[in-house]
C-alpha cells in the first residue's frame, strides 16, 4: 500500500509544520488586536508552566508558591513514571485560560513561556555524541489562527527578542536539561522513588518550601555552603531556582557540585543504619508477639 495515496483522506493535520527553523530563519506571523482571531488561542488553553513561569506569576500576585499552585494550576504527569508537571488552569466547563479578559491577557507582562512562544514552538534535543542540548524551533499553524496571514515577516531571533524569551529560556534551561536527562536515561535509571518525585516537585515549583529546606538543620549539617552564598540564595528566588537545579542533579543523578561537610556522608549513613536496625528489631518483636498470640488462641 502506498500511504501517499491516502494522505488527502486523513482528517487530522498536525499543527506543527515539519520544517526545523534556525535562529536566523524567517517566518510570517503577527498577532495584535486587529487580527480577527485575537485571543482565540487563549480560549483553547493548554499551557504547561515552567519553573520560572511560576515564580513570575506568584510574585505578581504576592502569593506563596503553594497558594498560587492551588489557585491557578492543574497538576499532570509528564511521563510514564508520573514526573510532576503543572498546567495553567482553565475556567470550569471551558477551555479558556483563567487569565483571559475581554481586553486580553490579564497577566501579559508575566505571561508564561508557552504563551510568549506562540506561534513558534521550541524543543530541546540531545544529538548522538553531544553532551549539551540543542534548541530547535518550528512554526505552529492552527486553523483558527489568522496571524499567519499577516504581512509581517521576522526571524526567529527577532521574534524571541520581541517576546523577552531570552530571559525565560535562560532561567528554565537547567530544568529542561533535567527533564531530558531523565527521559533519555530510560530503563537504566528506572522509576524514581516517591522521595525523588517530591524533591523534583519542590525544586521545580515551590521555592518557598525549598528555601525552608535549605535553611533546615539537616540540610546545613550535610552541605557545606559559604555563608554569603547561602544568604544570597535565601534572598533571591531566581538564584535559589538555579541552585535547585544543581541540587536535583546531585540528588537524582549523583553529579556532585554542592560540597558536603567532612564526614557528613558517613554520619548520615550511620544514622540511617541505626534507624534501619531499630525498625528491624521492632519488626522482629512484633512478629514474635503475633506468633505468641496465635499460639495462645489455638
Amino acid at each position: 500500500m502506498d500511504f501517499d495515496d491516502l494522505k488527502d483522506a486523513i482528517p487530522h493535520r498536525s499543527p506543527v509544520q515539519p520544517r526545523e527553523l534556525t535562529a536566523d530563519a524567517a517566518f510570517q506571523f503577527d498577532c495584535h488586536p486587529g487580527v480577527s482571531c485575537f485571543n482565540a488561542c487563549c480560549r483553547r488553553s493548554d499551557i504547561q508552566l515552567l519553573p520560572y513561569d511560576v515564580i513570575r506569576l506568584k510574585q505578581r500576585f504576592g502569593m506563596t508558591a503553594g497558594e498560587f499552585v492551588a489557585a491557578w494550576t492543574t497538576p499532570f504527569e509528564m511521563d510514564q513514571h508520573g514526573l510532576p508537571g503543572l498546567k495553567l488552569a482553565t475556567r470550569p466547563g471551558t477551555g479558556e485560560c483563567v487569565f483571559l479578559t475581554e481586553k486580553g491577557c490579564d497577566v501579559y507582562d508575566d505571561r508564561p513561556t508557552a504563551c510568549r512562544y506562540y506561534a513558534l514552538g521550541s524543543m530541546d534535543i540531545r544529538k548522538a555524541g553531544e553532551s549539551r542540548l540543542e534548541q530547535i524551533f518550528f512554526v505552529v499553524t492552527e486553523d483558527h489562527c489568522k496571524g499567519h496571514e499577516q504581512p509581517k515577516t521576522q526571524t526567529v531571533r527577532e521574534y524571541r527578542k520581541s517576546q523577552a524569551l531570552d530571559i525565560y529560556d535562560y532561567h528554565n534551561r537547567g530544568w529542561r536539561e533535567l527533564v531530558v536527562k531523565k527521559r533519555s536515561s530510560g530503563p537504566t535509571v528506572g522509576k524514581p522513588s516517591e522521595r525523588s518525585m517530591q524533591l523534583f516537585d519542590m525544586c521545580s515549583y515551590d521555592m518557598d518550601s525549598f528555601r525552608a529546606f535549605v535553611q533546615s538543620e539537616g540540610f546545613q549539617r550535610l552541605f557545606d555552603l559559604p555563608e554569603d552564598e547561602l544568604n544570597g540564595l535565601l534572598e533571591d528566588e531566581v538564584r535559589l531556582l538555579h541552585f535547585g537545579y544543581r541540587f536535583l542533579r546531585q540528588a537524582l543523578f549523583g553529579e556532585m557540585t554542592i560540597p558536603l561537610r567532612p564526614g557528613a556522608r558517613e554520619a548520615r549513613i550511620a544514622a540511617r543504619q541505626a534507624v534501619w536496625a531499630q525498625r528491624r528489631e521492632q519488626d522482629i518483636h512484633r512478629y514474635r508477639e503475633e506468633q505468641e498470640r496465635s499460639q495462645y488462641e489455638e
